[in-house]
C-alpha cells in the first residue's frame, strides 16, 4: 500500500511539471545546427528530455497581494529511504518595514515519501525584521522512517547483526537571531523533541535503553557567514557554535548538554573549479538516549555510511571536496574524509576512525542550482545518493 502511495506521489508530481513543461513549447522554436560529432547531439537530448522535469520543478509560482507562492517536487534517492519523492509548498513575504532590496521572509509546507514507507511532513520558515537587525527561523516536522540499530559505539556498529524498527521523531525548534557584524550573529535557541523505536526485529540490542525519549532545552548559538551563495558557495565562510543544555525541570526525560561546532570554507582556485572543506563536532554529554546520540552517515556529512550505523554521545568528522565544471550544464566532484564516533575525550581510538570517499555528478537546473548524484564509500559498505544543492 506504501508503495502504491509513493508511486501515486510521483506520478501527481511528475504530472505537473509536465503540464508547465508542455505549456512552454509553443514558445520554442527549432534550430539546426551543423553536426558536431556523436558527443555533443547524444548530450543535448538528455538535456532536453531527461532533465526537463527537474529544470521546470520551480516555475510554479504566483504572486497574491505581496506574497509569493510556488510548488516545487522532485524525486529523490538514499541508501536508508530509497526513492522518494518530495513537494515543497512555499512562499516569500516582507514583514512591514522592510525595505524591497532585503532578503525576503519565507514559509514552507513540506512533505516526503519513499518506497520503503518512510515519510515526514511539517513547516518551517524565517522571518527577517526591519534592517535585518533580528530574524526568527523556525521548524515544526514529524517523521517516520524504518531503519536499522546496531547499538552505541564502534565495536556495535562493526558487527553484522542489527535490529530494524521505525523510527518516529517530532521536533519544534524556533531559534531568535541579533546580527552583531556584516557577517555574524548571535542567537537564543530552543528545541524540543519526542524519539520513539517501535517494531524492533532484536529488542535484546537496546538493553536497558528505554525505546522513547523527549527533551527539551534552551540554548545559545554564534555564527559567521560570509559564502556568497549558500546552496552552492564559491567563495566564503561559514562558522557555527552552539550549546544547548535538555533539562529534567523543562520537561527532558534524560538531562544532558550538546555542543554543535561547524566549520566550512570555499575557494575558487580556478574559474571552474572549487575547493570546499568542511569540519564538524557534535558533543553530548551527560545521560544521551540511544535516538538522540551523534550519527555517522548522511547525504551531507560522512558519504557512504548507513545513517546511525555508528553512533555514540560524541562525533567529529571532516571531508574536502573538489568541485569542477565539465561541460555545459555538467560537472563532477571527489571527496575524501574521515570521522570518528566515541564516548569521551579519554577513549579517542584513532584506529576507529572511519574513512569516506567518493565521486559524483552535478547536472545545473538553473543558475547555480544542481541536482546531485553522489556514490560514496566508507568501511565495509557505500551508498548512492539523488538530491538538490551541494552536501556542504
Amino acid at each position: 500500500m506504501r508503495t502504491q502511495l509513493v508511486i501515486v506521489f510521483l506520478f501527481l508530481g511528475l504530472s505537473a511539471l509536465n503540464a508547465h513543461t508542455e505549456s512552454k513549447q509553443d514558445t520554442l522554436h527549432v534550430q539546426h545546427k551543423e553536426s558536431k560529432g556523436i558527443i555533443e547531439p547524444i548530450y543535448d537530448y538528455v538535456e532536453k528530455t531527461a532533465f526537463q522535469y527537474l529544470e521546470s520543478s520551480n516555475d510554479k509560482t504566483s504572486d497574491i497581494k505581496g506574497f509569493k507562492f510556488s510548488i516545487m517536487g522532485g524525486p529523490y534517492y538514499s541508501n536508508e529511504t530509497k526513492v522518494g519523492m518530495g513537494l515543497i509548498a512555499s512562499g516569500l513575504y516582507r514583514v512591514k518595514g522592510c525595505s524591497e532590496d532585503m532578503a525576503p521572509s519565507s514559509v514552507s509546507l513540506f512533505s516526503n515519501i519513499t518506497t520503503v514507507g518512510a515519510y515526514s511532513f511539517g513547516v518551517k520558515g524565517t522571518t527577517f525584521f526591519p534592517e535585518m537587525r533580528y530574524w526568527i527561523n523556525a521548524n515544526v516536522s514529524f517523521s517516520d522512517t524504518p531503519l536499522r540499530y546496531w547499538g552505541i559505539g564502534y565495536d556495535a556498529g562493526s558487527q553484522e547483526n542489527y535490529s530494524t524498527y521505525n523510527n518516529m521523531q517530532k521536533n519544534i525548534e524556533v531559534d531568535l537571531f541579533k546580527k552583531t557584524g556584516k557577517y555574524s550573529a548571535l542567537g537564543i535557541i530552543t528545541n524540543a523533541m519526542e524519539v520513539s523505536g517501535v517494531n524492533f526485529s532484536e529488542v535484546s540490542l537496546l538493553g536497558n535503553e528505554s525505546r522513547k525519549a523527549t527533551a527539551v532545552g534552551v540554548g545559545l548559538i554564534a555564527s559567521y557567514d560570509s559564502r556568497d551563495f549558500i546552496p552552492n558557495p564559491y567563495k566564503g565562510i561559514y562558522a557555527m557554535a552552539s550549546n544547548t543544555y535538555y533539562a529534567g525541570a523543562l520537561g527532558s526525560t534524560h538531562g544532558f548538554n550538546k555542543i554543535d561546532l561547524i566549520f566550512r570554507c570555499y575557494k575558487q582556485i580556478r574559474k571552474d573549479t572549487i575547493l570546499a572543506f568542511d569540519l564538524d563536532g557534535t558533543f553530548n554529554m551527560g545521560n544521551v538516549n540511544w535516538g538522540m546520540m551523534a550519527l555517522v552517515g548522511s547525504p551531507n556529512q560522512m558519504r557512504g555510511y548507513y545513517q546511525g550505523r555508528y553512533r555514540d554521545k560524541k562525533l567529529i568528522d571532516t571531508q574536502v571536496e573538489i568541485r569542477q565544471h565539465v561541460y555545459k550544464r555538467s560537472g563532477v566532484v571527489a571527496w575524501a574524509g574521515a570521522g570518528n564516533a566515541f564516548s569521551k575525550f579519554s577513549t579517542v581510538q584513532l584506529c576507529q576512525t572511519l574513512p569516506t570517499y567518493g565521486a559524483g555528478y552535478r547536472f545545473e537546473l538553473k543558475e547555480r542550482v544542481n541536482l546531485r548524484l553522489d556514490y560514496g564509500r566508507g568501511k565495509d559498505q557505500s551508498a548512492f545518493y539523488i538530491n538538490i544543492n551541494e552536501a556542504f
